[in-house]
C-alpha cells in the first residue's frame, strides 16, 4: 500500500497567524516526502478560511520548490470553476517547474454555498456534466492545437502553453457516484475516494462500485484507486480527546456548509451548536473514532490492514481537521515510525 498526504492550509480562527499556517503546511509535506509518502495532495475551495485553496497550483509550485520527490497533486480542481485553456496552462506550468511531479485530479465540487459565487444558477449535483467534458478537451491541449465546440465551452484553435514536461501525466477523477466509477474506468483515470465519516461499509460500497465499472467496460483496467480519511495517530488520552474535539468542531462547520444552516462570516463558517449534533450518527463521537483512521498506532496498522484488503492501493492521510499543528506534527510522526513500517516489511518481503 502506498501513502499520500492530503493538507490544506487551515485556520480556525481569525487570531492564527496566516505565515503560520502557511509554513505548518510545507514542513507536514516535508515530513511525509522525507518518509517516503508518494503524493502531497491540495484541494481547490474558494472564501473558506478552513480550507484555503483558491489555486492548487501556487501551493503546490511553492511545495515543489521546497522538494525533490514527492508528487504534487491536484485533489481536485473544480471543472466547472475554469476555462479549459486556462487550465490546461496552470497545470502544465506546475508540471514544468516541478520537473514533471504533477497529478492532476479532476472533480465536481463540495459546496452549493461555493457554486453559488463562483458558478451561479449551477446545481452542484450537475457539475460532473463539467468535468467530463472538460478533461479530455485539457488532455487535447496538452497534446498540441486543438478547437472545441462543446456544451459549456467554445473556443477556436489554441493549445497548451507550456506543455507538461511529462509524456503522460496521471489523471485522477474523484468518484463516490457509480456514474463517476464508471467514467474513470473507462477512460482509464485512477480513482481517489472518500468515505467522509462513513463506516467501513461506504468504502465497501465503493469497492463494489469500482468492480461493477470494470466489468462494464473490459477487465483492462489497471488504474489506481486511493481512499482518503481524517487521520489522528495517539499514544495518550490528552492527544485522544484533543482529536476527537477537533474532528467534531470542524464537522459542525461542515454541517453548516453541507446544509447551508448558518451563516459564514468573513470566511468562518458558524459551527453548527454540538448539542444539536449530538444526536446525528455522523458525529458520535464513538462512531467518528471507530470509522476514521483514528487510533493508537496498533489500531491504525489494523484499520489499514482492513483497507488493504479491500483493495485500497494507496491511503491518502487527511491531516486537516482542525487539529493544533503541533498535535498534527506528532501524529504524523507516530503514523511514520510506527504505523508505516509495518507495510514496508510487507513490501520487503514480498519483493524478495
Amino acid at each position: 500500500m502506498k501513502f499520500h498526504i492530503a493538507i490544506n492550509l487551515e485556520r480556525m480562527s481569525a487570531e492564527t497567524d496566516m505565515k503560520v499556517v502557511r509554513d505548518h503546511t510545507l514542513e507536514m509535506v516535508q515530513m511525509a516526502e522525507e518518509a517516503g509518502f508518494e503524493i502531497a495532495w491540495a484541494a481547490e475551495h474558494h472564501a473558506l478560511e478552513m480550507t484555503i485553496a483558491p489555486n492548487p497550483f501556487q501551493i503546490l509550485t511553492w511545495w515543489g520548490e521546497h522538494t525533490e520527490t514527492i508528487r504534487l497533486g491536484i485533489g481536485v480542481v473544480n471543472a466547472a470553476y475554469w476555462h479549459p485553456i486556462n487550465l490546461a496552462g496552470e497545470a502544465a506550468m506546475l508540471d514544468l517547474l516541478s520537473d514533471g511531479r504533477l497529478e492532476f485530479g479532476i472533480g465536481s465540487g463540495a459546496y452549493q454555498r461555493e457554486f453559488d459565487r463562483m458558478k451561479p444558477g449551477l446545481d452542484q449535483r450537475d457539475s460532473w456534466r463539467y468535468m467530463q467534458e472538460m478533461l479530455p478537451v485539457v488532455q487535447a491541449l496538452w497534446k498540441g492545437d486543438y478547437a472545441h465546440e462543446g456544451e459549456f465551452w467554445q473556443f477556436p484553435t489554441a493549445t497548451s502553453c507550456p506543455k507538461p514536461v511529462q509524456d503522460e501525466v496521471p489523471i485522477w477523477v474523484a468518484a463516490r457516484a457509480p456514474i463517476t466509477f464508471d467514467y474513470a474506468v473507462e477512460h482509464g483515470c485512477n480513482i481517489m475516494s472518500w468515505p467522509l465519516t462513513m463506516p467501513m461499509a461506504e468504502a465497501e460500497t465503493y469497492r463494489q462500485r469500482l468492480d461493477a465499472a470494470i466489468a462494464k467496460h473490459g477487465k483492462g483496467y489497471d488504474g489506481t484507486w486511493s481512499l482518503m480519511r481524517h487521520t489522528a495517530v495517539y499514544d495518550n488520552e490528552d492527544d485522544r480527546k484533543a482529536a476527537m474535539d477537533s474532528i467534531r468542531g470542524v464537522l459542525a462547520q461542515f454541517g453548516n456548509l453541507m446544509m447551508k444552516s448558518g451563516e459564514v462570516v468573513n470566511g468562518f463558517p458558524e459551527p453548527v451548536p454540538l448539542e444539536s449534533l449530538e444526536g446525528n450518527a455522523r458525529v458520535d463521537p464513538q462512531m467518528l473514532e471507530e470509522n476514521l483512521m483514528f487510533g493508537d498506532p496498533d489500531t491504525v496498522i489494523e484499520k489499514l490492514k482492513s483497507y488493504e484488503a479491500l483493495g485500497v492501493d494507496a491511503f491518502i492521510y487527511y491531516a486537516s481537521m482542525g487539529m493544533d499543528m503541533e498535535q498534527q506534527k506528532r501524529s504524523l510522526q507516530l503514523f511514520i515510525d510506527r504505523v508505516m513500517p509495518a507495510f514496508a516489511e510487507k513490501e520487503l518481503v514480498h519483493a524478495g
